[in-house]
């Protein structure tokens, strides 16, 4: 189990070595952009990226907001994307490029704690795959966590999630297999919900919903609310976001540890 081709990108960084990698799935060829510390490999950060195309692109800037001198952060473009072969299916076939990158890498460094981060349309994506994963914690930001209410609230993605997905009325069966929920329970790795009060792309709402839910379900979660940002924080609630992301990762591996 290994990446089929590793190509070094031309971005500098004094700690880590940027690279674009290619991995197989379903006999596809799909990619990723991975930064690797020179030092020891002891966290890897999986960022599940939101939009489509080459709206919300994997961008090596966001990357390095979850990076530190031991950890490794990979952002896997999703087929049919940047250069991945085969289409993208929004929330199906996708969802295994997600699966079969963390079992790799979870392969090279079995040690390494590893953390996942759906940020707006990989909200949903992280929901989908993380309680099935070798996985610590899920981080949703900003992240669509009900298909259904991305269907209401967005009128304007309706003619792209009808081409994609179908209608949420002649549908069920397709809108159904994207309900995340019903196979969270109160073993599932735990979750923080981040969000902003005035976010207009993926409402507030989806958040109190999923916490509502995980309340229901016995689920261990989170909250970091805040409600005068919009879908992406100004520079100082930005840096509040962040410090509050590595605050959880590093309580979530000390109770870990404690515990083993």
């Amino acid at each position: 189990m290994d990446f089929t081709k590793i190509k070094k990108m031309p971005i500098d960084a004094h700690t880590h070595r940027f690279e674009e990698v290619t991995y197989q799935v379903d006999h596809l060829n799909v990619k990723a952009l991975m930064m690797t510390p020179y030092q020891s490999v002891d966290r890897i950060a999986v960022y599940l990226r939101g939009g489509k195309g080459q709206v919300g692109r994997v961008r090596a800037a966001r990357l390095m907001q979850f990076a530190d001198a031991h950890t490794l952060v990979v952002g896997p473009y999703y087929r049919g994307n940047n250069g991945s072969e085969g289409k993208d299916e929004f929330y199906r076939g996708d969802l295994n490029d997600v699966t079969q990158l963390i079992r790799l890498l979870h392969h090279q460094y079995p040690n390494a704690h590893v953390h996942m981060i759906g940020f707006s349309r990989g909200g949903l994506q992280g929901l989908l795959t993380f309680q099935d994963l070798p996985v610590d914690s899920y981080i949703i930001w900003g992240g669509v966590s009900d298909i259904h209410l991305m269907y209401e609230e967005r009128v304007d993605l309706r003619g792209m999630l009808r081409r994609m997905v179908g209608h949420p009325k002649k549908d069920i069966d397709a809108y159904n297999k994207r309900d995340a929920l019903k196979n969270i329970d109160a073993h599932s790795p735990p979750i923080l919900i981040i969000h902003g009060g005035k976010d207009w792309q993926v409402g507030i709402h989806q958040a109190y919903d999923l916490e509502e839910k995980l309340e229901a379900k016995g689920t261990y979660y989170e909250t970091f609310y805040q409600f005068n940002e919009g879908h992406v924080p100004r520079p100082p609630a930005m840096k509040e976001t962040l410090n509050k992301v590595r605050q959880w990762i590093e309580n979530i591996e000390n109770h870990k540890r404690k515990n083993c």
